[in-house]
């Protein structure tokens, strides 16, 4: 088995380190090693079996290691996800036991797919897409980069660019298309297409500064 370290020891990080060790119960896959982080207090105060090993900045990929992406930001997974790989990293796909993957999905390398997350017939999404429990419509299509947080109702044939943010509780109507680094705040609901770059908020969505 290759040693799996998990990038970055947020919240985000302890729920990964979480589902990689589901994911061990059920077959054994890596050995776990712990974390990297550049903020190396990031785990003080929490209960945690793993240790920050060492620094992101600082890693130095080895023969036998793998990655597990543990960063929600979309603009901070690109920026890892480059220096890293730029030095030979290997992003492995984290998919929870629980989640529910339909028959004729994709899922690209360095995601992670959390449990109780539900993908539909001839949904995709990209590389390093982080997916938390939330439901995926049929014929969507999530690119790389971006994050959909938890209980979002992304319905059929909705396009979300990469790099796009979409915040807890959304709600996207079908066939909308989410630009490119756009943000969509928690609990709206989206019934117009959303440009690059804009931040919306409400029910209907509406441009926020």
């Amino acid at each position: 088995m290759k040693d799996l370290y998990i990038v970055g020891a947020g919240g985000c990080g302890r729920e990964v380190l979480q589902w990689c060790k589901d994911i061990n119960k059920e077959r054994a896959t890596w050995n776990i090693r712990g974390f990297i982080d550049d903020d190396e207090k990031a785990l003080d105060g929490y209960e945690c079996d793993h240790a920050i090993v060492g620094t992101i900045k600082e890693w130095q990929p080895k023969e036998n290691e793998v990655f597990a992406l543990a960063i929600a930001g979309p603009e901070t997974k690109r920026a890892v996800v480059s220096l890293l790989e730029g030095r030979g990293a290997e992003f492995v796909t984290v998919i929870h036991p629980r989640a529910l993957i339909s028959d004729f999905t994709h899922i690209g390398k360095g995601s992670v797919v959390y449990p109780g997350a539900r993908m539909s017939p001839n949904s995709a999404v990209g590389d390093y897409v982080t997916l938390l429990d939330t439901g995926i419509g049929h014929d969507a299509v999530v690119e790389d980069y971006a994050s959909v947080s938890a209980c979002c109702a992304v319905m059929r044939s909705v396009h979300i660019c990469s790099g796009a943010f979409i915040g807890a509780n959304a709600v996207l109507m079908p066939n909308i298309k989410v630009g490119h680094s756009a943000y969509v705040g928690a609990g709206s609901v989206v019934i117009r297409n959303v440009r690059d770059n804009y931040k919306v908020f409400g029910n209907p969505a509406k441009k926020i500064d």
